[in-house]
């Protein structure tokens, strides 16, 4: 993609943070956040004003109304504002209130047709976009939402990695899936993209350690939630971070950057490091069912050791890791390996009992 800009001229140099409450609740929690984030150095606020909820009845935001708290946000504390739009109506008001820019959320991209809708919306129009990830880990569908907007005419434009839903049990309330952003950078290598730990984590104590990995990993900067009274808040509480945590938080973030993180090589290490770090907490979930099932085999006085179950593993993961040009013997080393480790842990269920 040629001739993308940076989002904000004036903040044009990495990391950029963008910090500020899930949802602008009240003028007064809008602008306590907005004196909070401008404190600690960080130069755009973020708030909800629509907020899609996955159930009827949650807190979806205040409205339009919330514009004009943030219009007022921007003069007395000199930032730029943003916030999500789901329809041409959301940009088309966002645009009256003269929003500094618009985030596309996780929902609306995962769905082309809302997304083509907005990218129509936006064209002649010079704002800054950005477009977070859809729900689901699909590299193409996140660049298709991507395309249509640039091919709106926007160049002010970056992306955002807020994580991807999941089944399964992880630490996180999205799963990181370090491996699809890594892959948009690939692809689009001019495009600045960010992170949301928040959205990643789903915990307040979890956003200092997933903002400085994906520093690590390359990002060019993050977007945090941060609410004067966390624990007050109407929607993803949880998540948020103070604005004190915050000041403390971009003070000791540090950017690291090597020569390897701007070539191809460097992109395929980077790619390595995140599959190595989800093939250890796949093994850290599979070892804690272990103990569950050790536990289980405990109470109902059952042998550790089922042979039969084993072998039944081994020949099914043999058998998919040869449609995937995977040798049965290296498959047969790492499973025995795992399975040895899985005893252990079972057998600890029972002596620390």
């Amino acid at each position: 993609m040629d001739g993308l800009r940076p989002l904000f001229e004036e903040l044009a140099c990495e990391p950029l943070y963008v910090a500020g409450p899930c949802s602008a609740e009240s003028r007064e929690q809008l602008l306590a956040a907005a004196r909070g984030v401008a404190m600690a150095g960080v130069g755009v606020l973020r708030a909800g004003v629509w907020k899609p909820r996955t159930k009827p009845g949650s807190f979806e935001g205040v409205g339009s109304e919330a514009l004009a708290w943030l219009a007022e946000a921007k003069r007395e504390y000199g930032l730029k504002v943003i916030t999500e739009v789901a329809t041409p109506e959301h940009l088309e008001q966002a645009l009256k209130a003269e929003i500094d820019g618009v985030w596309i959320g996780a929902r609306t991209t995962t769905n082309p047709f809302a997304t083509q809708q907005i990218a129509d919306a936006l064209r002649g129009v010079d704002i800054a976009v950005i477009v977070k990830n859809p729900v689901i880990p699909d590299v193409d569908l996140w660049v298709g939402a991507i395309e249509r907007v640039y091919n709106s005419g926007v160049r002010r434009l970056a992306a955002v990695h807020r994580g991807f839903g999941t089944h399964q049990t992880t630490p996180y309330r999205n799963a990181p899936h370090w491996s699809v952003p890594i892959e948009l950078h690939r692809r689009i290598p001019t495009i600045a993209i960010l992170s949301d730990p928040s959205h990643i984590g789903g915990r307040r104590d979890l956003v200092a350690q997933l903002s400085q990995q994906a520093l690590d990993l390359g990002f060019s900067g993050l977007m945090i939630e941060c609410h004067p009274h966390p624990e007050e808040a109407l929607s993803d509480a949880a998540q948020q971070i103070t604005p004190a945590v915050l000041q403390e938080l971009v003070a000791t973030l540090r950017l690291r950057r090597t020569p390897a993180s701007n070539d191809v090589l460097g992109d395929f290490r980077l790619h390595i490091d995140t599959i190595d770090s989800r093939i250890i907490e796949l093994l850290a979930e599979r070892m804690d069912v272990a103990r569950q099932i050790g536990e289980y085999k405990r109470q109902h006085a059952m042998a550790v050791v089922q042979h039969d179950r084993y072998n039944e593993l081994l020949l099914a993961a043999e058998a998919k890791a040869e449609t995937m040009s995977i040798s049965k013997e290296f498959i047969n080393q790492i499973f025995s390996a795992i399975h040895e480790e899985s005893v252990r842990q079972q057998l600890d269920v029972n002596k620390s009992r």
